[in-house]
């Protein structure tokens, strides 16, 4: 009898880190749902991509801060690919750029409902699904933050950075309740990587401007970060718990 393909959930999946991650996932096994909010055609994309590699995977629309569309995103998932074993929090957005004092309440409170609430509901989720005291199998979830969370982002993004410390101190708890359930939980931090982020800053060719200020003297691109995540999922990374890894080339 055939063993069943390990299923995972990755927001914000339709393009840079969450698509080489969903790529990469699907080579090493995975049966892959492909979350976005509003790019379809991308999103359809990477499924098409993975097919065409011999894996598994379904596109499916969910706000990540929508508590109904995140239960019926899982739902699908475990009844299209089975029971989800993994969830990459990696949906996030930001706005373009800013001094602190130019940034209003109204975008902080969009930055934070995906970055924040967002992760924190899919989390959620996922803690009902795969918690042994709910009758679940355990199961690993990572948490994408970022460099930002320990720079600050000054002059540019600090509410951005803002939410990425408030991904880090949640992930640092979570690993501490839910490990005992039979749950991992650890974090990213990515740099500056080469992703279609830096546009919507409204900066495309920001990593550039930075590379020289990095030690490795250019900026990283999805994979490097897609690898990091998907070996702190396996099982070779069976005893981390609450890491933080920094994929920043030397930041």
């Amino acid at each position: 009898m055939a063993r069943e393909r390990p299923s995972i959930i990755i927001t914000g999946a339709s393009r840079g880190i969450g698509a080489a991650t969903a790529l990469l996932a699907a080579d090493k096994g995975y049966a892959v749902c492909v979350n976005y909010r509003i790019n379809r055609k991308a999103a359809d994309g990477v499924v098409e991509k993975i097919s065409a590699g011999g894996g598994r995977a379904i596109a499916v629309q969910a706000d990540v801060a929508d508590e109904v569309e995140v239960a019926a995103m899982f739902d699908r998932a475990a009844r299209e690919l089975g029971s989800v074993n993994a969830l990459v929090n990696n949906a996030g957005i930001l706005e373009e750029q800013s001094r602190f004092s130019g940034i209003s309440v109204d975008r902080l409170r969009r930055i934070l409902e995906t970055n924040v609430i967002g992760a924190f509901v899919c989390a959620q989720e996922a803690v009902r699904r795969m918690s042994r005291s709910n009758g679940g199998a355990g199961g690993a979830i990572v948490n994408v933050s970022s460099v930002a969370a320990r720079t600050g982002s000054p002059y540019e993004y600090i509410d951005y950075a803002t939410s990425k410390g408030a991904l880090d101190s949640m992930t640092s708890g979570l690993a501490r309740e839910l490990a005992a359930e039979g749950i991992r939980v650890n974090l990213v931090r990515p740099g500056f990587i080469n992703t279609e982020l830096h546009a919507a800053g409204g900066e495309p060719g920001r990593v550039a401007r930075l590379a020289s200020g990095i030690p490795l003297k250019r900026g990283g691109e999805p994979e490097d970060v897609a690898r990091v995540i998907l070996w702190l999922l396996s099982d070779k990374a069976a005893y981390a718990v609450g890491v933080s890894l920094d994929v920043t080339g030397g930041i």
